[in-house]
C-alpha cells in the first residue's frame, strides 16, 4: 500500500469557496494541484497563529505532495503492486531545497504539537498534527528514498498518536486514515518480517483496514478525500476495477483541476473500454 500519506491533500467535501474555512481552502487548492495557491494560505495560516500546529503539518505534506508529483510517483501504475519492500525503481533525485523546507515544516509540526500537549495532553488538533508528520516522514522515506523498511519506524508512531487520539474522541473519523492504513500495512508485510513487527492496537486484518478507510472516506474532514485516494488505491491493486472507477469519478467531480485525478480515471476506464466523456 502506497504511503500516500501525502496525498495529504486532506480536504473535506467540496463546498462554496466563501463557505470554507481558510484551512478547508488550503487543502482545496492543494487538491486541485495550485501548489503555490496554497502554500501561500497556510503561510497565512501561520503568520496568524504561529503556534498552532495543524497549517505546519499541512505545509510538511504540500512540500511532500509537490515532489512526488514533480517526479512523477503519484502515477497509478507505481502502486500495483504488493512487492513495496522490493521495488526495483532507482532511487530519486529530490529537490534540495524542498527537502529542506519539507524538514523544517515537520520540525514545527513536532515541536508546535509538542508544546501544545505538554498543557494540554488531550487536544486532538496536536495530537493529528503529529500524526500527519509521521505520516509524511514515512511517505518520503519510503517512496523517495527507497528505505521503505526504515519507514516502518514513523509509521508505527503516526499509528501511536492515532490511536491515542481514537481512545479520547472514537468519533474523530480522520484518524481512522492512520489507524486503517497501518492495519493495511502490516497486513501486507511478508510474515517473516509481521513477525517482529508490533504497533499499538494493529493486527494486521486488511478488510479491518479498509472498512477504518470507508469510515474516514464517509465521516471525515480533513482526510475526507485522501481516504478515498488509499481506497481507490486498494481496489486497483485488488484489480476491482468497478470500484476504483467509481472513486476516481468522484475526486475527479470534487476536484476539477487536479490533472492526476482525470489521467488515473482514463486508465481505468480504458481497462474496460469506457469512452471518455
Amino acid at each position: 500500500m502506497p504511503r500516500i500519506w501525502t496525498l495529504v491533500l486532506l480536504a473535506g467535501a467540496s463546498c462554496f469557496a466563501a463557505d470554507r474555512p481558510p484551512l478547508d481552502d488550503a487543502l482545496n487548492q492543494l487538491y486541485n494541484f495550485d501548489f503555490p495557491t496554497a502554500q501561500g494560505t497556510l503561510d497565512r495560516l501561520i503568520a496568524a497563529n504561529p503556534q498552532a500546529p495543524l497549517p505546519y503539518s499541512f505545509r510538511a505534506s504540500a512540500y511532500l505532495f509537490y515532489e512526488l508529483d514533480r517526479l512523477g510517483i503519484l502515477e497509478g501504475e507505481f502502486f500495483s503492486t504488493d512487492d513495496w519492500a522490493y521495488d526495483k525503481k532507482k532511487k530519486q533525485s529530490p529537490d534540495p531545497t524542498v527537502r529542506a523546507r519539507l524538514l523544517q515544516a515537520l520540525n514545527d509540526t513536532q515541536a508546535k504539537g509538542e508544546a501544545v500537549l505538554k498543557t494540554a495532553p488531550t487536544d486532538k488538533d496536536a495530537l493529528f498534527a503529529l500524526c500527519i508528520a509521521q505520516g509524511v516522514t514515512a511517505d518520503y522515506m519510503a517512496l523517495i528514498e527507497k528505505r521503505q523498511f526504515g519507514s516502518l519506524t514513523p509509521t508505527k508512531k503516526g499509528n501511536s498518536y492515532a490511536q491515542q487520539l481514537l481512545r479520547l474522541d472514537p468519533k474523530y473519523a480522520d484518524a481512522y486514515v492512520t489507524a486503517g492504513f497501518s492495519e493495511y500495512v502490516l497486513g501486507s508485510l511478508p510474515f517473516f518480517v509481521k513477525w517482529f513487527v508490533h504497533w499499538d492496537g494493529v493486527s494486521g486484518n486488511k478488510e479491518l483496514g479498509k472498512k477504518h478507510l470507508e469510515t474516514a472516506a464517509r465521516e471525515g474532514h480533513y482526510l475526507k478525500a485522501f481516504a478515498k485516494i488509499l481506497l481507490a488505491i486498494a481496489a486497483v491493486r485488488e484489480k476491482r476495477t468497478p470500484d476504483a472507477q467509481k472513486i476516481m469519478a468522484d475526486l475527479t467531480r470534487d476536484y476539477p483541476g487536479n490533472p492526476l485525478f482525470r489521467k488515473e480515471l482514463a486508465k481505468l476506464n480504458s481497462r474496460v473500454g469506457v469512452a471518455a466523456n
